[in-house]
């Protein structure tokens, strides 16, 4: 089964690298992760889609929460939600006819030409996973001379969620709190 999460994360140096080092030291292949910094300077949103049973993505998010600059996780895949792929495709495309195919398949999958060179284009295409792959098998027997994907990033449909302050939390007395690490605690 695929899963969809979304972690906010202290904007810091080596988050990236500690949480997928993570992750990965204990077994769990990330089939796609995109990171980009948020409206707020100091989060950035990292989307993960992890592969696994219902206990596996359990174990994803418990790692996940215990990462002292992890902010929030949650597991957007049961929820209504939009998610994208980006792809940069460099095609062999000399001037004519194939240029001519090339530029028509790329409209009806709404892509864009981004460049054009004096034997390829390189198209800029975004959408869901099966369309991107949809693309590609079409684009390949135009010959592909270079292709880079962005993971997948996702965000749920209606009103944004923010992270709420703590003094806005009323957590019953039974469950402990963790202290979130700022660059003035460190």
């Amino acid at each position: 089964m695929r899963h969809v999460l979304s972690a906010v994360v202290q904007n810091v140096p080596g988050v990236l690298a500690h949480i997928s080092g993570m992750l990965a030291s204990r077994g769990y292949n990330i089939d796609s992760l995109a990171v980009g910094e948020t409206d707020d300077k100091t989060l950035s949103r990292m989307t993960f889609v992890v592969v696994g049973d219902d206990r596996v993505l359990e174990q994803v998010r418990k790692q996940l929460i215990k990462v002292v600059t992890v902010v929030r996780v949650d597991d957007i895949s049961a929820q209504d939600f939009v998610e994208r792929d980006l792809m940069l495709l460099k095609i062999s495309a000399p001037p004519g006819s194939k240029r001519t195919e090339v530029r028509e398949l790329v409209e009806i999958f709404r892509g864009r030409i981004v460049d054009v060179g004096p034997e390829e284009v390189m198209i800029e295409i975004s959408g869901r996973e099966q369309k991107i792959v949809a693309f590609i098998d079409r684009m390949r027997p135009y010959g592909i001379v270079e292709l880079v994907r962005t993971g997948r990033i996702a965000m749920v449909r209606g009103l944004p969620r923010t992270t709420p302050k703590e003094e806005d939390i009323s957590l019953p007395e039974d469950i402990p709190t963790r202290e979130v690490a700022t660059h003035d605690n460190l």
